[in-house]
């Protein structure tokens, strides 16, 4: 069965997506901790991060890289934190969270209710951004 992730990158459900390549998908998470809080997953359907290839890995983290430098230009920031929980989706994926203090990386803080039109701003925002 499909996870909701593969699902999004087979376009059967829409997201607002920030950056792609042949590898990896990254798109906005839903209930972000703040404005530009972006996933990334690989394409290939894995459920546990340390499954990944360590070839996979390194790729995964190069992509990464690319996001959040340019979320730190859409969304000016002390630094982007990185976080990898993976116990809500069964699909391997890294958080990437603009950070001004440790604090914005709990994920127990409250979620922001963000509007179509804010998510597709942030979203626009932050691909511009990618070199």
């Amino acid at each position: 069965m499909a996870t909701i992730f593969s699902m999004i990158v087979a376009g059967e459900i829409p997201s607002y997506k920030v950056a792609e390549d042949d590898q990896f998908y990254a798109f906005l998470d839903i209930n972000p901790l703040v404005k530009g809080h972006t996933l990334v997953i690989p394409k290939r359907e894995v459920d546990y991060f340390f499954d990944l290839t360590d070839e996979e890995i390194g790729a995964m983290q190069i992509f990464a890289k690319k996001v959040a430098t340019a979320i730190k230009k859409a969304f000016p920031c002390i630094k982007v934190g990185q976080a990898v929980l993976g116990l809500e989706v069964p699909h391997a994926h890294i958080h990437l969270v603009p950070m001004q203090k440790e604090k914005d990386m709990l994920f127990s803080n409250p979620k922001l209710q963000l509007t179509p039109d804010e998510f597709k701003e942030i979203a626009s925002k932050i691909a511009s951004n990618i070199e």
